[in-house]
């Protein structure tokens, strides 16, 4: 495996027949980055032209790192939501000391994913389970959607979280900016529209061209219509944010959740569009990747950026093969900061809102929930109370909520596992097989032993688990009294631990002087190994190393027989 510092590969092997997909690619993103990047930055509590400086050298940063070919990284609006509700705690959004702070949140995203990608720790992602993005995606959605509502109604609310929004909307319903709600209203529906029956078209760009001619022609920013106003022009000059250390203490929380869902949005993405091309992502070459383009987008005075959805498949189906179509996109933002933001002065602020809104439509998922409900309604559970705590307590307690949840649900699965109690299938009724061992509750026509407790553990077998498969194990003997032994089938467990293992063999030792005899089968080799630096090879070798069941319910069934000779003689 190569390592994730080493350059992309296409920089070593480029196909000049690829230059002009890519060159195509570049643009067709340049075109929908540029409104998106500014819109973005007005969610996340920055200038507008932040948006674009995030969108340059980052973006050539990620391309000489990351293995995907297609995906386009830069402003989202779910990372831009939780850049704003990181640092507005700590300072005012817009002042110099906000775009200070989300600097520095950039760089420490940054340096996490950097740090995780080269301990090569992109797994650890999968704890983020599928239920709990779900459920943080719509409602960070809804959140997002919600937070825009001002500058699509033309007034200032006082209220930041969304049921005291729509109660003051509601209240307030009589002071909506009417030319400023048509704007947005009229720019939604054609953002919409087009995505269904257009989708060639570059609508975001049309949009702001349309929206701001409009506002430029009939001087309505005149009128009350608020505009973006001069954007500064020239590229960004490289500088390190500066932040009093208790400010970074406070940001952290922030920066570890935009890692892991900045990271979980963009390798989902980017993992989609390779399958596509039976193409193979490297997850840790993705942090580190990501990583540099978030030190770069710190030090430009930019915020924290990412993989997005629908600039990724806009990329993928214009034909980008190649990182080499993320440079293309960030030289023609350059072209535009340099030379072409006088043409954003008339930009109407809801234009921008509209442009969020109508992103991040597409994010809530309400299929999702019912097909989770009807595969395992735990995991709909995940979904539904992560939605609901990231919607009423805020994003990052959301994602805490969400994530604690899924843990406490896979703790207690594994505290109280299945243990199937085993019956035989005999030959006649196998269809001509030898016979086979199955689970008496869902096989009727398998038999329990006459004089044989089995038993199945589901479960590898640890600490918290090990009292209640006692527990099992005592009332599986109690049921039946005409029972004189207990064979474990071990086939299931792929490990233990010493106080699994202790707690099993204080079990073996307790039955043993009950007059119950206990054999252990089909033990997996880690687990043989745990046994074995145990001692157990040589208190148990002809018990517990049972390599089939059927041989260790022969081997039980002998040394039953053994007992009543001692018995009787």
């Amino acid at each position: 495996m190569s390592s994730p510092l080493t350059l992309a590969p296409w920089l070593t092997r480029y196909n000049r027949r690829d230059f002009s997909n890519d060159l195509l690619a570049g643009l067709t993103v340049a075109v929908m980055l540029v409104p998106q990047g500014m819109a973005y930055a007005m969610l996340a509590g920055m200038p507008p032209v932040t948006g674009l400086y995030a969108s340059t050298l980052p973006l050539v940063a990620y391309a000489l790192i990351g293995s995907s070919r297609a995906l386009a990284v830069g402003p989202v609006a779910i990372i831009s939501l939780l850049t704003m509700a990181g640092v507005a705690p700590l300072a005012r959004p817009g002042t110099a000391d906000f775009i200070a702070l989300a600097g520095i949140l950039a760089i420490m995203v940054g340096i996490l994913q950097l740090v995780l990608g080269l301990l090569r720790g992109g797994v650890l992602v999968a704890f983020l389970s599928h239920a709990v993005v779900s459920g943080f995606t719509s409602a960070a959605a809804l959140v997002i959607a919600l937070s825009q509502l001002h500058h699509l109604l033309g007034f200032s609310l006082a209220s930041k979280d969304p049921i005291p929004i729509l109660l003051e909307v509601f209240q307030r319903l009589g002071e909506v900016h009417s030319p400023t709600l048509l704007l947005g209203l009229s720019s939604l529906f054609l953002l919409l529209a087009g995505r269904r029956w257009w989708p060639r078209l570059p609508m975001p760009l049309m949009v702001v061209f349309l929206g701001t001619l409009t506002v430029a022609f009939l001087g309505l920013d005149q009128e009350g219509v608020k505009i973006v106003g001069e954007v500064p022009a020239g590229l960004p000059r490289p500088a390190l944010p500066r932040a009093p250390s208790e400010a970074i203490w406070a940001l952290f929380p922030a920066a570890l959740t935009i890692a892991f869902i900045g990271f979980l949005e963009s390798i989902a993405v980017a993992r989609s569009l390779a399958a596509r091309e039976s193409e193979r992502v490297d997850a840790n070459r993705e942090l580190v990747g990501l990583g540099f383009a978030n030190l770069v987008a710190g030090c430009l005075t930019a915020f924290p950026v990412t993989g997005g959805f629908s600039r990724s498949a806009v990329n993928y189906q214009a034909g980008a093969r190649s990182g080499l179509a993320s440079v293309v996109t960030a030289i023609l933002v350059m072209v535009t900061l340099m030379a072409l933001t006088p043409l954003f002065y008339h930009l109407p602020q809801a234009i921008l809102a509209s442009l969020v809104m109508a992103a991040v439509v597409g994010l809530v998922d309400l299929h999702e929930p019912l097909r989770l409900w009807r595969v395992r309604p735990a995991d709909a559970l995940s979904l539904g109370i992560t939605f609901l705590a990231t919607f009423l307590l805020g994003v990052e307690t959301g994602i805490l909520v969400g994530v604690a949840f899924s843990l406490a649900i896979f703790l207690w699965r594994s505290a109280f596992p299945h243990v199937a109690v085993m019956g035989r299938i005999a030959r006649s009724e196998a269809s001509g097989d030898c016979g086979v061992w199955r689970n008496v509750l869902r096989h009727p026509q398998a038999r329990p032993h006459p004089r044989l407790v089995v038993l199945r553990p589901d479960s590898s077998l640890y600490f918290a688990n090990a009292t209640w498969l006692r527990d099992v194990v005592e009332r599986a003997l109690t049921e039946r009294e005409e029972v004189r032994g207990l064979v474990i089938d071990l086939s299931a467990v792929n490990d233990v631990d010493a106080i699994a293992l202790e707690s099993l063999e204080e079990l073996m030792h307790e039955l043993d002087l009950q007059g119950q005899e206990v054999h252990l089968a089909a033990m997996k080799g880690p687990v043989a190994d745990v046994a074995a630096r145990a001692g157990w090879r040589e208190r148990y070798a002809d018990r517990a190393y049972h390599l089939t069941l059927d041989r260790a319910v022969a081997a039980a069934e002998a040394a039953l027989a053994r007992r009543e000779a001692r018995r009787k003689t």
